[in-house]
């Protein structure tokens, strides 16, 4: 089955280990395949991930992109420690996330942990 997206003009997306940059006019193209794929609004760099939720969405990012999960397992770990250490509230959707990444399914943990951005974004206010 194909993934269908639809890029606004100058918008980026991630496939694979490419970065594509839409033209001035808005595009709608079919992706076959099982490369992992990010949006734009979807990719936090180490700039941007400067809350301890971002940065375990940036760990998993890169877990998905590299397709790579021992490489950054630690790293996940110490930044779960260090989040629940903030915010033991956060315990069920780091769970949720965590049972994701055991059953392969990267891009739904990084959904998840989306959730946990928007949390901690509302806690932040």
């Amino acid at each position: 089955m194909s993934l269908k997206v639809e890029l606004k003009p100058f918008e980026r997306i991630i496939i694979g280990e490419s970065l594509i940059t839409n033209s001035e006019t808005r595009t709608t193209f079919l992706i076959d395949g099982a490369a992992p794929i990010l949006r734009e609004k979807d990719i936090l760099t180490a700039e941007t991930a400067t809350t301890p939720v971002k940065r375990l969405y940036l760990c998993v990012q890169m877990m998905y992109l590299e397709k790579d999960i021992p490489k950054y397992q630690d790293m996940y770990m110490d930044f779960i420690r260090d989040l629940l250490e903030r915010e033991p509230r956060f315990r069920s959707g780091i769970e949720a996330a965590s049972k994701l990444i055991l059953s392969g399914s990267l891009y739904h943990s990084l959904k998840e942990i989306r959730k946990l951005i928007n949390r901690e974004e509302e806690l932040l206010r």
